[in-house]
C-alpha cells in the first residue's frame, strides 16, 4: 500500500496537495529563468492572479477579447505580488488546494478541494440537474476538446507569452513547469465541467480567493493572464475558435476572477494573510517521517479533518498542504506528519533539516473532511500511509464531544515498519471503549491484518448506519470509494479528499 496523500504542506499526500490552480505555480528552486517557449520555466509555486483584496476586478470591455480593470468597492492595502496560487481551480490560473497528490507524497492534503471530486470531501454535487448546457458551457467544451491533444504545447505557449509580456510575474512562479502546465489544463477542463455549477463553483471560488491571499497576488494581475489565456486558446483551437467563443471564455475568466476577488476582500477583514508559526517540536518517527509541532502567533481557528497550506523559510513562496494531525487543542499548538518524498522540496526540509526554534508560515484552513455531531452515525474511517493523521483528529474531535459513537479506523501501510503511529491509536484505542482500531498491512509479515485496505474492510461490513472518511494515496480513495458503494454506503455519506483533476497536488 502507498503512502496516502492528504495534504502536506509539500504537494505530497498526506500534506494534502498543494495550493493550486490555473495559474498555479508548483515548487521553485533557487533562480528563475527567462521564460521560453517551451515553458520550462515558470513562476514559483503560488496562485492565479486572484485578487488580494477588493482592489481591481477584470471585467470584459464591449467586445470579446478585451479586460479593463474595474475598481472594487474597497482598494486592498499595498502587497507585493507573491507566487500565483497552487491550486488547481477551475477559475483563473492558480494550487491547486492542493492535487492530485503525488502518489509517493506523504498524505499531504490537496489545496482548496476543487468542485469536482476533490480528495478531500466526498463526491462533488453534481451540476444543473438534468438541465441541458448553456451556449456558453458548450462553447467552452468545444474548445477544450480541439485543445486536448495539444494541451501541453498550447500551456507551454501560455506561460511563455505571459512571462516575455509581464516579465515581473516570472519571479512568482517555480523554475519547473512540467507538472504546471498539466494542473492548468486540468483547471480548464473542470471550468468547463463545472461551468453551469454556479453554487458549486462560487464556494470553490471564494475559498480559493481567500487562500491566494498569501501569494499577495493583486487584481490587476488578471487581464494580463487573461489576455494570454485566450491568445493560447485562439491558436492552439483554430477549428472551434471564433467571436462568439472568445466572448464565451471572457465572460467565463471574467466571472471567475471577480468571485475570486471578492472572497479574498471579505476573508481580509477578519483574518491575516497567513500566520507565523514556530516550531516548538520536531519528532522523527522513521527515517522519512517527522512529525511537526508548531506554535501560531496568534490564535488559528481550525476544525478536525480539515489542512492547511504550508510554506517554509528554505523554499520561499513554495506551499504545500498538510493536515492537522489532532484536534484543536487549548495551548493552541499544531501538528502534522510529514513524510519526505523523492525530490520534496518542502517535504525533505520539514523531515531532515526543520529543528525547533525554526519559523514556518501558514495559510488558512481548508477541507470539509469533517464530523457531522448532529447525527448519532457511526465514522468509517480509512487512513493510508501518513494518511492516518487526519483520521487522528477526528477520532480525538469525537472523543471530545463526549458522545458513544461508534468509531472503526483501519489503519494501512506497505509494511508493518511503515505504521508509524500505531502506538498513538492504539492507546487512543484504550482509552476509548467505542473505538476500535485495526493495522492493515498490504505487503510482508505482520501481526495485524494482511491484504489490502479496502478489501479487508469489505470483509468487516457491512456498514450501514456508518459515514466514512478516506484519507490516502489516490489509489486507495479510489478503490475504497468503489468498495464502500458497493457495500450499500451512500455516496454523500463518503468524505476524502479530492483525487487529483483541479487539486492535484505536486510533488513536494
Amino acid at each position: 500500500m502507498k503512502d496516502a496523500p492528504t495534504r502536506s504542506a509539500d504537494g505530497g499526500a498526506h500534506g494534502r496537495g498543494s495550493d493550486r490552480g490555473w495559474f498555479t505555480p508548483t515548487q521553485p528552486p533557487d533562480g528563475a529563468g527567462a521564460p521560453a517557449p517551451d515553458g520550462h520555466t515558470g513562476p514559483r509555486e503560488g496562485g492565479p492572479p486572484p485578487g488580494h483584496g477588493a482592489a481591481e476586478a477584470v471585467r470584459p470591455a464591449p467586445q470579446p477579447g478585451k479586460w479593463v480593470a474595474v475598481r472594487s468597492v474597497k482598494p486592498p492595502p499595498p502587497a507585493a505580488p507573491s507566487p500565483p496560487p497552487a491550486t488547481p481551480p477551475p477559475a483563473p490560473l492558480e494550487h491547486q488546494r492542493r492535487p492530485e497528490h503525488h502518489r509517493s507524497a506523504e498524505h499531504q492534503r490537496p489545496a482548496e478541494p476543487p468542485p469536482d471530486q476533490r480528495f478531500r470531501p466526498a463526491p462533488a454535487p453534481a451540476s444543473v440537474t438534468g438541465a441541458a448546457p448553456s451556449p456558453d458551457t458548450r462553447a467552452l467544451r468545444s474548445t477544450l476538446a480541439e485543445l486536448e491533444p495539444v494541451a501541453d504545447k498550447a500551456t507551454s505557449y501560455f506561460y511563455a507569452l505571459l512571462f516575455i509580456r509581464n516579465p515581473d510575474l516570472r519571479a512568482l512562479f517555480p523554475v519547473a513547469m512540467d507538472t504546471q502546465r498539466d494542473r492548468l489544463f486540468k483547471a480548464l477542463l473542470t471550468a468547463a465541467r463545472h461551468a453551469d455549477d454556479s453554487a458549486t463553483l462560487t464556494a470553490y471560488l471564494s475559498r480559493l480567493g481567500r487562500g491566494h491571499r498569501k501569494y499577495g497576488t493583486l487584481p490587476e494581475h488578471y487581464p494580463a493572464v487573461g489576455e494570454c489565456l485566450l491568445a493560447a486558446l485562439a491558436r492552439y483551437a483554430p477549428a472551434t475558435w471564433n467571436e462568439a467563443t472568445e466572448a464565451a471564455w471572457v465572460r467565463t475568466y471574467t466571472a471567475i476572477s471577480q468571485i475570486m476577488i471578492d472572497g479574498a476582500a471579505e476573508d481580509e477583514e477578519q483574518f491575516p494573510a497567513w500566520w507565523q508559526a514556530e516550531i516548538v517540536r520536531h519528532e522523527l518517527r522513521t527515517p522519512d517521517i517527522a512529525v511537526v509541532t508548531v506554535r501560531p502567533d496568534q490564535p488559528y481557528p481550525f476544525l478536525a479533518g480539515q489542512y492547511t497550506t504550508l510554506e517554509t523559510p528554505w523554499w520561499p513562496r513554495v506551499w504545500r498542504h498538510y493536515s492537522f494531525s489532532a484536534a484543536p487543542r487549548p495551548d493552541g499548538l499544531l501538528s502534522f506528519h510529514v513524510k519526505a518524498v523523492p525530490a520534496g522540496w518542502v517535504s525533505g526540509a520539514l523531515v531532515h533539516r526543520a529543528r525547533p526554534g525554526d519559523v514556518l508560515r501558514l495559510g488558512p484552513p481548508a477541507g470539509s473532511m469533517i464530523v457531522d455531531h448532529s447525527t448519532d452515525n457511526g465514522l468509517l474511517c480509512l487512513g493510508g500511509g501518513t494518511g492516518i493523521a487526519p483520521i487522528k483528529a477526528l477520532v480525538e474531535d469525537v472523543a471530545e464531544h463526549g458522545r458513544c459513537r461508534p468509531v472503526e479506523v483501519f489503519y494501512g501501510a506497505r509494511h508493518a515498519g511503515d505504521l508509524y503511529d500505531i502506538d498513538t491509536m492504539l492507546q487512543l484505542q484504550r482509552a476509548h471503549n467505542w473505538l476500535s482500531v485495526r493495522p492493515v498491512v498490504s505487503d510482508g509479515p505482520t501481526r495485524g491484518l494482511s491484504g489490502e485496505l479496502p478489501a479487508i474492510v469489505r470483509q468487516y461490513g457491512p456498514w450501514p448506519a456508518y459515514d466514512a472518511y478516506l484519507s490516502g494515496p489516490p489509489g486507495m480513495i479510489r478503490s475504497g470509494v468503489d468498495t464502500l458503494v458497493g457495500i450499500g454506503i451512500p455516496s454523500h455519506r463518503i468524505r476524502h479528499d479530492e483525487i487529483g483533476g483541479l487539486m492535484a497536488a505536486a510533488p513536494g
